[in-house]
């Protein structure tokens, strides 16, 4: 990493405040050629290994789920950035982010890869000791081993710090015993290595290895799901479980250390899954949409349609675009930690750490655009789309819980603001002077005027402007709502999808900028298309928060005038949508996947 771009990096958050150069946004276009083959190597196992047994994995078939995990083991695709010392390949956190989103479209295989990748591996290659790393890490990167986690309880879910289950050290000092029980454990029924939190004497809260057939350790049956039939989930349950002393994974008392700083990157892994499913289910509505015929025409000539598969792709693009930018930035900062001489789990979870703001608002888009992409899918299948024998189906249900796990969108969204304000109060973001600045602006005449006129000049002020409606709303919130603010969950929301829109627009323009600088605008004209088209939707949807969040706390004369505010901020100039997202289509169309 060279120094003109160590000056311009960005702390977590900071995008609010500071403007981003696009020459130094890392997009999809900068895969180099190993990573381009590992996506490739991804997608053909999805061809090869996975979508012609669905149906067989979907009906947790006994053995195949841990086969399959076997097999993507012998390729690489379960230890794609572990170090190479612990059986890992040792790349990078883009290319193992790439490997997720290869592998999202494998419906309840993504799921299993997910988790055992993930949560099954993380805590211990991260807070284990050397021991402990070399007695699990090389069998779970070979998928030799399988890897669960358990965190959730029966009344335990995003308040993970409430839960029962207990563990007391035995008489003789050699064991602790569990008691309680877990939920929604996935991987659950086959896992060999399980990462669970337990509270010694009743209130330090730690995390412990656990292994398949210790004494006292139970498992319940299979879960009955809506969707990711396929995926093993079981309640784990624990009655005087024997657990060696030395497998206390971490610090006694710190589990939450390991909880919720693993959550950060499996936020971000789970949009790049989320994202690569969204590929894979608009590829199959394309093609759907090319063949089926009504009123002696492809139902793809028809306007209505071609919305919806241009809508998919605009928002495919902009969540890649958001994407890629923050794992860069993780990456970067992890480079960075390394250099200063910290050992590689600390980097990378203090990497993760600094961009856990953005880690959750990936969360939250990327699980809504997938949402969005099956939704629409299967109302472009018609009849058929509700129909088993249509991957669509399954893709629908399979979809759902995504916006529940690594924490709900909820509280997602609420953290996003949440860790804004706090690093604010703790000096590490100054929006302190922004926010008064652009009080300041509203007490001015509004500058009309455009001092740049580069191609860009119009969208790069609309975003600055998102941004000051962003701190003119959480500002004023701020002010009136003082200490009481965080029980004004609804403001906290509205503020959050300011956020993440403003967020996502302005990952998408970078992206086209780069774009335009490397290959011209006429080669990028469709990309243009995508960010105009998102922007302009942006723009309203960024005044609908901002305006339902004022009204609600601000009054008479301060309100009219932040109304006033607000309009300006949000103000872009009228754009043809309808025949840009036809372009978008027709592209897809002619290609008949997914093409951008």
């Amino acid at each position: 990493m060279n120094t003109t771009q160590q000056t311009t990096a960005l702390k977590g958050g900071e995008w609010i405040i500071k403007e981003s150069n696009a020459s130094d946004t890392f997009i999809p276009e900068d895969f180099n050629e190993e990573q381009r083959m590992v996506l490739d190597m991804c997608h053909q196992f999805l061809q090869n290994e996975i979508l012609p047994i669905v149906d067989r994995i979907d009906q947790l078939e006994p053995g195949l789920m841990p086969l399959l995990l076997e097999k993507a083991g012998e390729q690489g695709l379960l230890s794609t950035s572990f170090p190479e010392d612990l059986g890992g390949l040792g790349k990078d956190f883009i290319t193992s982010t790439i490997v997720n989103e290869g592998l999202g479209g494998g419906h309840s295989f993504s799921v299993a890869v997910a988790a055992h990748t993930g949560i099954g591996t993380l805590p211990i290659l991260y807070f284990g000791t050397t021991q402990q790393q070399q007695k699990y890490i090389p069998k779970l990167a070979s998928g030799q081993w399988k890897g669960a986690y358990g965190l959730t309880e029966p009344n335990s879910g995003s308040d993970a710090l409430s839960a029962k289950t207990t563990a007391i050290l035995s008489d003789d000092g050699k064991y602790y015993l569990l008691n309680g029980q877990k939920c929604w454990i996935t991987n659950g029924g086959f896992a060999d290595v399980y990462t669970v939190f337990a509270k010694i004497d009743g209130d330090k809260f730690t995390a412990f290895i656990l292994e398949r057939g210790m004494e006292g350790f139970t498992q319940g049956p299979e879960e009955h799901k809506m969707g990711i039939k396929g995926s093993s989930t079981v309640q784990l349950y624990f009655q005087d479980c024997k657990v060696p002393v030395e497998n206390i994974l971490g610090e006694v008392g710190k589990g939450h250390i390991i909880a919720f700083n693993i959550l950060n990157i499996g936020r971000l892994k789970l949009c790049a899954a989320a994202l690569g499913g969204s590929k894979g289910a608009t590829t199959i509505s394309v093609q759907y949409a090319n063949t089926r015929e009504q009123f002696k025409l492809p139902i793809a000539k028809f306007g209505a349609i071609k919305h919806k598969l241009a809508e998919m792709a605009i928002r495919i693009w902009v969540g890649e675009s958001a994407l890629y930018r923050a794992a860069k930035w993780i990456d970067d900062k992890e480079h960075e930690m390394i250099k200063d001489g910290k050992p590689f789990n600390e980097a990378l979870l203090g990497a993760a750490e600094e961009f856990a703001i953005e880690c959750a608002m990936l969360k939250v888009f990327g699980s809504e655009v997938l949402d969005y992409v099956v939704d629409e899918g299967v109302q472009i299948h018609g009849g058929n789309g509700y129909s088993d024998e249509y991957l669509i189906s399954k893709a629908y249900r399979d979809s759902r819980i995504n916006r529940i796990y690594e924490g709900t969108n909820e509280i997602n969204r609420l953290l996003t603001v949440d860790m804004v304000l706090k690093r604010a109060m703790k000096g590490k973001l100054d929006l302190m002077t922004p926010a008064m600045n652009v009080q300041k602006e509203l007490m001015s005449i509004p500058d009309f005027g455009s001092d740049d006129e580069g191609v860009f000049s119009k969208e790069i002020k609309y975003i600055k402007n998102f941004k000051k409606a962003i701190l003119m709303t959480a500002g004023s919130a701020v002010q009136k709502l003082m200490m009481s603010l965080d029980k004004e969950q609804e403001v906290l929301m509205n503020i959050a999808d300011m956020a993440i829109e403003t967020y996502h627009t302005e990952s998408a323009l970078l992206r086209v900028m780069k774009l335009v600088e490397k290959q011209g605008e006429d080669a990028t004209a469709l990309e243009i298309d995508i960010m105009r088209t998102y922007l302009y939707d942006a723009a309203d949807k960024i005044n609908k928060a901002g305006k339902d969040a004022l009204n609600s706390f601000a009054e008479s004369d301060e309100l009219r005038m932040m109304h006033i505010g607000l309009k300006r901020f949000t103000k872009v100039e009228p754009f043809n949508t309808k025949e840009a997202r036809r372009r978008i289509c027709n592209k897809m169309l002619t290609e008949n996947n997914y093409c951008f």
